[in-house]
């Protein structure tokens, strides 16, 4: 990261009992332009990012003390940062528990430091507000507020009981505020915006990772799987705020659309 970076000036908490590892971390995000503070156990971990209000949390999963999920359960409880899972934990079970967790990635050790800075970069260049239009014949409606003193304001996109507010980055189903992660948000704006139009995992991958993510392109199985488990997660969520679980449909072996009105059975 150049000294202009995203991450320059804010705050990143790195919890990690390892000293060399951790030392390797609170240098490559000292090199980003954060301001460090590193933590060996879970506990302090959790008391730390409490205290420092982080843009970013590096965690491992291995502590001493309480489990790596239940610190980021207890981070998430209170935090909505980035926390970025770095463990040697290779299981497909381990990545897809810490995701459903709350964690916005998962890096396997040993990593390399240049792709950690490129992730960590990318994550920081979110929100990323698209202003595009859809069609005018679109089922997704975008709406002015119409009023002089929210001019500034983005408009709306809904899709039947789903509300999205891109400027607010805020989501409402049947009227119930969604309680979603950054990762969330951003993929279901990405498919709504899309209006009906099928996002193959690979591009939902790079929209994880930010528009403007360079470096490492590769997108392997594991990455697709973390996308899947991001959609589940919203379609959880989508049917607990009393709407349609549905609204994000499966093309088998391509990737997800949005359902819109004219896709309803007759």
């Amino acid at each position: 990261m150049s000294s202009g970076s995203p991450g320059e000036g804010r705050a990143a908490v790195v919890i990690e009992d390892d000293l060399e590892i951790r030392n390797l971390v609170c240098a490559v995000l000292e090199q980003g332009g954060f301001q460090v503070t590193c933590a060996a156990s879970g506990r302090e971990g959790v008391d730390v990012v409490r205290e420092k209000a982080p843009t970013v949390v590096t965690l491992d999963l291995g502590l001493p003390d309480i489990d790596g999920y239940e610190v980021l359960r207890r981070v998430r409880s209170g935090s909505d940062c980035y926390v970025v899972v770095l463990s040697g934990r290779a299981e497909e079970l381990d990545i897809l528990t810490a995701l459903q967790a709350g964690a916005d990635d998962y890096v396997l050790k040993p990593f390399r430091p240049r792709e950690l800075r490129a992730r960590i970069d990318a994550m920081l260049r979110r929100p990323r507000v698209e202003q595009s239009s859809p069609p005018a014949s679109a089922p997704v409606q975008r709406e002015d507020s119409g009023a002089a003193a929210n001019r500034s304001s983005a408009a709306l996109l809904r899709v039947g009981s789903l509300a999205i507010d891109a400027g607010t980055r805020t989501a409402t189903c049947a009227g119930v505020e969604l309680q979603l992660t950054k990762t969330e948000f951003n993929l279901l704006l990405e498919l709504v915006s899309s209006n009906g139009a099928v996002r193959t995992k690979n591009e939902l991958v790079r929209i994880s990772r930010g528009q403007d993510y360079r470096g490492y392109n590769f997108v392997s199985r594991t990455d697709e799987r973390a996308i899947e488990v991001h959609i589940a997660n919203l379609r959880q969520k989508l049917a607990r705020a009393d709407g349609d679980a549905n609204l994000i449909a499966t093309v088998r072996g391509v990737g997800f659309r949005i359902m819109v009105r004219s896709d309803s059975p007759r």
